[in-house]
């Protein structure tokens, strides 16, 4: 029997008013390798939608080349650089 995982979609903001750039990085990226970039929305908030498979998944943002926490992600766990990484998890599609 064949299964397929179907990829959903989630949103993602990050509220940095001066910024110049925004990006999500995560497991799901490669980190740095892929970052997606967030678009203004003109409110201070940046956002991005993007397709993720069911699952557990590690991400942190990138504002002007900094890393940053998610203050809207109540589930971190610690990484090996001393910080710690958001947690999203994605529910499998009934």
């Amino acid at each position: 029997m064949k299964t397929t995982t179907q990829k959903i979609n989630q949103q993602f903001t990050f509220k940095a008013p001066a910024a110049g750039t925004v990006l999500l990085a995560g497991d799901f990226t490669g980190w740095q390798k892929n970052a997606i970039p967030l678009k203004p929305r003109g409110d201070g908030l940046w956002q991005v939608t993007t397709s993720l498979s069911p699952g557990t998944h590690h991400y942190r943002f990138i504002v002007d080349g900094e890393w940053r926490d998610d203050p809207d992600c109540v589930v971190r766990v610690p990484n090996p650089f001393g910080t710690a990484n958001a947690i999203r998890v994605v529910p499998v599609s009934a």
